[in-house]
């Protein structure tokens, strides 16, 4: 299975073409919610995609309500939120589940790409980020705690 072989939909419960969108491209893949301590995070995401975007670079969003109902409404209202209070244009996703028996098949790819620290896969909280290379290889994983601005090497690297 490659990332491009995994099917979601985006914010309005369309298909997401993830070929389409992100083929050929570095792909920051990040868990978001819009009432955690990390939503700070949007501003700098939205930074990076606004600086690198044109170099073939794309930001996926994808809501999740598993840690602390901090996601509580659909996928649009977060989107919402988000281009209200941060200025997001990056593309939004459905809201999905990361862990457990529901877990959605792009986080059962992403995780099996790549674990966590001590080789644990499960998501540990909001604002995990992926960075997929051109071909949609997981290169790294990033816990929550790290900072866009600290992905700027890696992401120019893989540019």
């Amino acid at each position: 299975m490659s990332l491009y072989d995994v099917k979601i939909n985006d914010r309005r419960g369309q298909p997401f073409d993830l070929k389409g969108n992100t083929e050929g491209k570095v792909v920051l893949i990040v868990n978001v919610a819009s009432q955690c301590g990390f939503t700070p995070q949007y501003k700098g995401l939205q930074g990076l995609y606004d600086k690198y975007k044109e170099k073939g670079f794309v930001i996926l969003g994808v809501p999740c309500n598993q840690f602390g109902g901090q996601e509580p409404g659909t996928a649009e209202e977060a989107a919402s939120a988000c281009q209200l209070n941060f200025g997001v244009n990056f593309p939004i996703l459905e809201k999905v589940e990361v862990n457990g028996d529901n877990v959605h098949p792009l986080y059962q790819f992403l995780k099996a790409q790549k674990s966590g620290l001590l080789g644990l896969t499960r998501i540990k909280w909001n604002f995990e980020k992926f960075l997929l290379d051109r071909q949609g290889n997981v290169v790294e994983r990033y816990g929550s705690i790290t900072t866009p601005d600290a992905l700027e090497g890696p992401i120019e690297k893989l540019l």
